[in-house]
């Protein structure tokens, strides 16, 4: 699993999937408001006119030492759900990224949003 600590240490480094293949460039983080703990990395892919965050999750990562490994396929993450580079994340769209993924969502017990950027 990814810690706090390596995760910080490789923002604007090379993500890339289980057979290395490049997705993009690792954004910022996005930690679960529930567990504090680091669920998705927001990716940059795309060149300046059509660059975007696509949203993959951080479950069994590793860190090398030259870049993010996630086990997601570089396919699938780039068919994420996106925002632009310097948008926010809406509530509205925390569903669609876990659902993309096969991954279960729900928001907290007073319907607090399940992701938080740091």
């Amino acid at each position: 699993m990814v810690t706090i600590e390596d995760i910080r240490d490789w923002v604007d480094e090379p993500v890339v999937d289980a057979s290395e293949s490049r997705i993009g460039t690792l954004e910022s983080i996005y930690y679960d408001t529930a567990t504090e703990e680091p669920t998705f990395a927001a990716v940059k892919t795309g060149l300046l006119g059509g660059a975007r965050l696509v949203f993959v999750p951080l479950e069994g990562a590793t860190v090398t030492p030259r870049h993010l490994k996630v086990t997601v396929l570089k396919k699938l993450a780039r068919e994420a759900p996106s925002i632009p580079p310097d948008g926010q994340l809406a509530a509205a769209m925390e569903p669609e990224i876990y659902a993309h993924y096969g991954m279960p969502y729900s928001t907290g017990a007073n319907g607090e949003r399940r992701l938080g950027r740091r």
